[in-house]
């Protein structure tokens, strides 16, 4: 299995429901940090820095030399840590700082799309900063990408002793080459969450604020209380988002954390079994469905056949460890979900080219050749050398730490029928050449009011992690939304979003203690295009259904939005989008997605109007040329012939 802390999907539209909380003051705005008096001021510590604007972003990206060891001072060795700084825009009320997840997910790759996801209030009055974590992206460039792409993909079931040496020997051999893929041997005892926080105290005294407020996401959150840990008088406030509770083992967290993927994988197929369409798709019980699938998956895999970006066809095979890693990635989300529940209605028709497509957009494989792709956002050579600089696995020889991290999924095993190997994903820590740090002590946070949000449809930090932290803080506010996504902030829900920005732009807490937010497990399913397009009622129908397979294919729905991209289409030909001044352009050839209905021609979607339009010369069961267009209330238009017939029809 991969890591299962996935680097966040942020370009995705996200199905949550509006409501609006009302605030009430319960405490005043702290007194103004000491710092820089504006955002002008901010601009010019910067230049002073060295500042320089961050490469395709608003922000300016500063380079600081630090200490590699901050408590070695007898050790002369430096990093260069990057941060990136917006200064706020109106008057300046402090340095709001986002701590990314992971381990291993670029901050500077994510500065500016996060940023206009925050109230515009926030940027007028705070300088956003951003960063990558050291070895991470411009601050290291650590990757170890064909080791990961290998043991992501490696058969890590432990129900017989040949299967727990099989494991082993996987991790191992990932440890090895991921190092020797990486290098910078000589920084690996000290990439660890205890040294990063230094960092980010040498760049608060570089700015020159006496405090600052802190985001942490998800491992964010990690770092984030290890800061406060070491920093408290430095914290104007602290908020934190699908929170990890530092007082586990690593052995504990990751016990949850298999149940908690168990839980929301039941809950996401239990959705689509209560969902007509979803159900109808199925044609069963969508829990029975999937089970099924892993008995024979179990057995040995399966061949399928993939249509290729380039528009032929390749044989593979999909094994069982391919389900789990694509089914593990797409649960952090309520729509992802959906595409999971899509993908499972796919497999029980006999076809697993959906859940191929997951597969390879989880893990970073070109469709094509199905060969790792750099992703420069991403590190797993990062997430491991954090991860095992953070968590101790037990003592004794490489051999016996394993050994003993297997022992200890028995009971995980025997409990947790499903994805039960998201446990073992720390395995490879067993074999990383260096010492666990100490741990921080557990967050009290005294005199630091404290945000801790949750999802009980989180998998990856399960919603008990931050009751946990909540019920020991001293001034802590918990808000929870029912379903919901691995981390709430900043996807577009009033709650909790005017919660945190009243909490940071006006110094206003919740009206109670704990608060919870409406929310969902999955999204509105949308029903997988018919097999034959003899079943649609018009070519409306068929044009709408092709626009539903477009729009939720895994390669265009977390797409970059850069690299011009071709998907294979399902019953032949290929489909390519790529990013214009406007918004999106479409290159259609011979695509169909139901068999019948073959399109050839281009289109476009413009974001400023939020108009999305085809034109396709269309084959198969009948001849036509077509216009499709789909506006930004979802209004669906066609015109032009088919059939020889004059069309002209609205939904």
């Amino acid at each position: 299995m991969p890591p299962v802390t996935i680097r966040p999907r942020w370009q995705m539209l996200l199905a949550l429901l509006w409501l609006t909380i009302p605030l009430v003051a319960c405490a005043p705005r702290p007194s103004t940090p000491v710092g820089p008096a504006s955002g002008a001021e901010t601009a010019a510590i910067l230049e002073r820095l060295g500042g320089a604007p961050c490469p395709d972003s608003d922000f300016t990206c500063v380079t600081l030399t630090v200490p590699l060891d901050h408590f070695d001072p007898s050790n002369p060795a430096t990093i260069e840590v990057v941060f990136g700084v917006l200064p706020a825009s109106g008057e300046r009320r402090g340095m709001f700082v986002t701590a990314t997840g992971g381990p291993g997910y670029s901050g500077l790759s994510a500065a500016d799309s996060y940023t206009a996801a925050f109230d515009p209030s926030i940027p007028e009055h705070f300088d956003i900063v951003f960063f990558d974590q050291r070895g991470l992206g411009a601050s290291g460039g650590l990757q170890c990408v064909e080791a990961a792409a290998a043991y992501y993909r490696a058969d890590l079931r432990t129900e017989a002793p040949e299967q727990e040496a099989a494991t082993i020997a996987a991790a191992r051999t990932f440890a090895q080459d991921c190092l020797a893929e990486m290098g910078h041997a000589d920084w690996l005892p000290f990439l660890g969450t205890r040294q990063a926080v230094e960092d980010l105290e040498a760049f608060r005294q570089a700015i020159g604020d006496e405090k600052f407020w802190l985001y942490g996401e998800s491992y964010g959150t990690q770092f984030a209380q290890t800061y406060a840990a070491a920093h408290p008088d430095h914290l104007a406030g602290l908020i934190l988002d699908g929170a990890v509770d530092l007082t586990l083992s690593g052995v504990a967290f990751y016990e949850q954390q298999a149940q908690a993927f168990n839980d929301i994988l039941l809950a996401t197929l239990e959705a689509c079994n209560a969902d007509a369409d979803c159900a109808a798709d199925v044609g069963g019980d969508a829990v029975a469905v999937y089970d099924n699938l892993v008995a024979r998956l179990e057995d040995g895999p399966i061949p399928f056949t993939f249509p290729l970006p380039s528009g032929g066809r390749a044989q593979r095979r999909f094994t069982l460890a391919d389900l789990e890693a694509a089914v593990a990635n797409y649960l952090y989300s309520e729509n992802s979900r959906m595409i999971l529940q899509r993908a499972i209605a796919a497999a029980a028709r006999d076809d697993l080219v959906p859940l191929a497509r997951m597969l390879y957009e989880a893990l970073g494989l070109d469709p094509e050749t199905e060969r790792p792709v750099l992703d420069p956002t991403w590190s797993d050579a990062v997430y491991y050398g954090v991860e095992c600089n953070d968590y101790a696995y037990f003592s004794g020889s490489p051999e016996e730490r394993a050994m003993a991290y297997i022992r200890a999924g028995d009971a995980v095993d025997a409990r947790v029928p499903r994805l039960a190997s998201i446990f073992y994903g720390d395995l490879p820590c067993a074999f990383w050449p260096v010492e666990a740090d100490p741990r921080p002590a557990p967050l009290v946070a005294e005199g630091i009011p404290t945000l801790v949000l949750g999802a009980t449809a989180d998998p990856a930090t399960p919603v008990s992690n931050g009751i946990s932290i909540y019920n020991r803080l001293a001034d802590g506010y918990l808000i929870t939304t029912e379903g919901g996504a691995h981390i709430i902030f900043g996807r577009g829900d009033p709650c909790p979003d005017d919660t945190v920005t009243a909490f940071l732009v006006d110094g206003v807490l919740p009206p109670q203690r704990e608060m919870t937010c409406s929310g969902v497990v999955a999204g509105a399913y949308v029903p997988l295009a018919p097999a034959d397009a003899s079943t649609f009622a018009d070519p409306l129908e068929a044009l709408a259904s092709a626009d539903d397979e477009m729009y939720y294919l895994p390669e265009y729905y977390y797409w970059d939005y850069v690299t011009p991209t071709s998907v294979g289409c399902p019953y032949g030909g290929t489909f390519a989008f790529s990013a214009t001044d406007e918004g999106e352009a479409y290159t259609l050839t011979d695509c169909a997605f139901s068999a019948g209905f073959v399109m050839t021609g281009g289109g476009s979607y413009n974001s400023d109007s939020g108009l999305f339009r085809l034109d396709v010369t269309v084959s198969g069961l009948a001849e036509g040329q077509l216009t499709y267009t789909r506006d930004a209330e979802d209004n669906l238009h066609v015109t032009g012939e088919y059939a020889g017939q004059t069309v002209d029809i609205s939904e």
